[in-house]
């Protein structure tokens, strides 16, 4: 089995060089990082404990899967973190690798899909950032990721809930209104309900420890968290 779509990777290779223009094909992402950079440190300084005067992730182990051109590998890295960034794209990899070397930064990529990962030490954090709506199968990629991860590690996953809304936002607004995304970036059919995703984790010894939506201020021109999961989501799992 394989949680690649081939399909999926061809669309975002073609757009890999815009992976960091702020103001090409991957804006919404670059909207994203701030509040997500956020509420991911956060999360790790509470689970693991962290007491260092800089609040560092020194020693935090991380998994970025589908982590595209590096976006958020780098800002993980520039906290001390020891970063692993995979993706089925070897495009993406390419730049993220390019970009990484330019920055000065030590961060580990590899073109891989989880079940292909070959790993002898398991990762304190993995994140699965708007990635689990364009994997072929989401119940064998979670069940691949789980392998991954240390017990009492930290998943992180980001994601578009499957409403009538967000067909509204997501895909008439977003990519045919407002032109954030290139036309046909998402299918709605491949969103994926917070319950769901919390029943297959479930099966694989990973429960929910909290869900906040994430919703987009158009006066402001920003990303803040929110109790409404209609649209975007983002969720914080424990392995038991």
């Amino acid at each position: 089995m394989t949680s690649v779509n081939k399909k999926e990777i061809e669309k975002f290779s073609k757009m890999a060089d815009e992976w960091w223009d702020p103001e090409g094909k991957f804006k919404p992402l670059h909207k994203f990082n701030p509040t997500r950079i956020k509420y991911i440190k956060e999360s790790i300084i509470n689970n693991f404990k962290i007491r260092n005067k800089f609040k560092s992730l020194s020693g935090i182990n991380i998994l970025d899967i589908g982590c595209g051109g590096g976006l958020l590998s780098e800002p993980m890295s520039r906290m001390g973190a020891n970063v692993t960034g995979i993706d089925a794209s070897e495009k993406n990899i390419k730049i993220a690798k390019l970009h990484s070397k330019k920055n000065k930064l030590k961060i580990k990529y590899l073109c891989s899909s989880p079940e292909k990962l070959k790993i002898t030490k398991k990762f304190d954090v993995i994140l699965n950032m708007e990635i689990v709506e364009h994997v072929e199968d989401v119940d064998f990629f979670l069940k691949s990721c789980s392998k991954l991860l240390k017990k009492n590690g930290l998943m992180f996953v980001a994601t578009i809930n499957r409403t009538f809304k967000s067909y509204v936002f997501a895909i008439v607004g977003a990519e045919y209104v407002l032109r954030w995304l290139p036309i046909g970036t998402h299918e709605w059919e491949k969103f994926v309900k917070p319950e769901d995703l919390e029943k297959i984790l479930m099966k694989y010894d990973i429960s929910l420890k909290k869900i906040d939506g994430m919703n987009f201020n158009i006066i402001k021109d920003e990303w803040s968290l929110s109790r409404d999961l209609s649209v975007n989501y983002i969720g914080k799992f424990i392995k038991n």
